[in-house]
């Protein structure tokens, strides 16, 4: 398995296109066509995940946040990152992260906290990126439309809600004359033919559009195929930072309680009011300071998050929201056997894929 397509597989999760501007991640170091039979994920790169690859004869390592974030004048082992940069080249390993990508997108990291803390019916604490949508019409010989509105649907069009295969259906003519050098799947050379044609319309959101596309003029009888895309005004969706949602409702300690068990945490940092019932829950993986206010306006009993200053921690009692700091590593970590078990599923068996599941750098509660 070559590297270049292992990252593909990535990138059809974490959308590239919903990579934050501010952010640097993706591929960052190697060759896209060396061969790749073992794998290490973990949330850093730092030079005790570099000796575990070794130990393991790792050929790809796989971050959440990116080792190379800031433009590098040089590479010269005369810090710890050139030094580390330069020994990842000279072992030939690849390296690849999803950082806000995975963050914002469908299963990612705010996802699997929220599901993991038995947050439901939740949505992004604050919208960054919505997905265009777009209408697509295909002209379809009669005989022929039940093949394309399957091909349509299986690819991802006509999505809506809690349906698929959602398509609108109207009887045509279709009229055409083929020219020289043509070869009909209807009709002959210079003689105008008249066909019993489907108009299918349907709607495809952005990121799919393309293959939607490609895959129904692969699968369409006619040698020209014709058909339209035009933009929609319509919400597509809605991609953005953190989680909120709902609970059971029940009092704050008990509810810390059940997210300590369920993070592998013995002490959380809890701020505000704690003699409180929750039943709507904000969450952010990593450091959420800035959503504070999203999550206030939003209507949160509580936020659990990473990072928090002690200013932050004012503002959020003056708007009297509790805060919890449950740690950067520990709000992120839930991610990695996530991104393990996709690529199993994938791989079937052809990478053998390793967990580095410590926090960098190492601490200790004391």
């Amino acid at each position: 398995m070559r590297a270049i397509e292992i990252i593909k597989l990535l990138d059809q999760w974490a959308l590239p296109n919903l990579i934050d501007q501010w952010d640097n991640t993706g591929f960052q170091i190697g060759d896209p066509n060396r061969e790749v039979t073992n794998i290490l994920i973990s949330l850093d790169l730092d030079r005790d995940v570099f000796l575990e690859a070794l130990e393991r004869d790792v050929q790809m390592i796989i971050t959440h946040h990116p080792i190379i974030f800031k433009p590098l004048e040089r590479i010269t082992r005369q810090s710890y990152k050139e030094r580390l940069i330069y020994d990842i080249i000279k072992e030939d390993i690849v390296v690849y992260n999803a950082h806000t990508n995975l963050d914002l997108t469908p299963g990612g990291v705010n996802d699997v906290l929220a599901n993991t803390l038995g947050i439901s019916d939740h949505e992004p604490l604050k919208a960054t990126y919505e997905e265009p949508l777009y209408k697509l019409v295909v002209f379809v010989p009669k005989d022929y439309a039940a093949i394309i509105r399957k091909v349509l649907g299986d690819m991802g069009a006509g999505w809506i809600g809690n349906y698929s295969h959602c398509t609108y259906n109207v009887e045509g003519i279709g009229t055409f004359m083929p020219l020289e050098g043509t070869k009909p799947f209807i009709g002959k050379a210079y003689e105008l033919e008249q066909v019993e044609e489907i108009r299918i319309e349907t709607i495809v959101e952005g990121d799919r559009l393309n293959e939607v596309i490609e895959e129904m003029i692969k699968h369409h009888p006619y040698e020209e195929v014709a058909y339209d895309v035009y933009p929609l005004k319509n919400k597509g969706k809605s991609y953005g930072y953190g989680r909120i949602g709902h609970i059971k409702e029940m009092a704050l300690m008990d509810y810390l309680d059940m997210v300590k068990r369920s993070l592998q945490l013995d002490r959380l940092i809890v701020y505000g009011k704690q003699d409180i019932k929750v039943k709507k829950v904000a969450v952010c993986g990593g450091s959420g300071s800035s959503f504070i206010y999203h999550a206030y306006k939003k209507g949160a009993d509580v936020y659990i998050t990473g990072d928090i200053k002690y200013h932050d921690a004012q503002y959020a009692n003056e708007l009297g929201l509790t805060l919890v700091d449950a740690g950067h590593y520990h709000t992120e970590k839930v991610i990695l056997p996530v991104i393990k078990n996709y690529l199993e599923k994938r791989l079937e068996n052809q990478v053998a894929i390793y967990l580095f599941e410590k926090s960098s750098p190492p601490y200790l509660i004391y």
